[in-house]
């Protein structure tokens, strides 16, 4: 968890309004490690299929906290969830990939990647403890939890959820809700809170 704590949230995007992850101009058009070959010859309707690992890995975007976490979990399985779809308007589908601690799938980044020719660009990254991002109808839809001072990593005290849209060459913020989450339930209370209280027998 300690290393969850260091990862800052840093979002590769320009935001159009709100107050959610910060704007941080257009997205970089870095090229990072070549996409690894789909086994056997997909069809046309097939989305070609890339190694998340080493995309990660050759990225200067992604932070070194990062990459010095993503570790196989089990034999060689990384802790990443890769989607494949339209989000940029290009003739391929694009790639979402978050990362996640083993132990409890806590997401600590999510990328954006854009085919460009035989490789890939990092066209968002957001890093941030908790950072999840998902394809909704062509828009990027990015979950992150809201902590309060005392609030455990189990219970945030809310969550953001921006939806951005791809506008020309960066993501723009489409729509942005904000859920505060009831302090009633799910979090720890004092045992005398939580017992009702005990009244002495009577002796009659």
């Amino acid at each position: 968890m300690a290393g969850v704590a260091a990862v800052g949230l840093f979002v590769v995007a320009c935001n159009a309004g709100g107050t959610g992850a910060r704007d941080a101009g257009p997205a970089r058009t870095d090229t990072v490690a070549r996409a690894t070959p789909s086994l056997g010859e997909p069809s046309s309707a097939t989305a070609k299929r890339v190694n998340p690992v080493a995309l990660l890995q050759g990225d200067p975007k992604v932070s070194d906290t990062v990459k010095r976490d993503l570790k196989p979990c089990v034999r060689d399985e990384y802790p990443v969830d890769t989607s494949y779809g339209k989000l940029t308007g290009g003739p391929a589908n694009d790639v979402v990939v978050n990362v996640m601690t083993c132990g409890d799938a806590v997401g600590i980044g999510t990328y954006v990647y854009r085919e460009n020719g035989d490789a890939y660009e990092n066209v968002f990254a957001a890093e941030a403890p908790a950072v999840y991002a998902e394809i909704d109808r062509g828009d990027l839809v990015l979950t992150k939890p809201v902590y309060g001072k005392d609030d455990p990593m189990a219970y945030p005290s809310g969550e953001e959820v921006i939806t951005y849209r791809w506008a020309g060459s960066r993501f723009t913020v489409r729509d942005q809700v904000h859920n505060d989450f009831s302090r009633a339930v799910g979090g720890d209370r004092d045992l005398e809170d939580s017992e009702p209280a005990m009244t002495a027998p009577s002796d009659n």
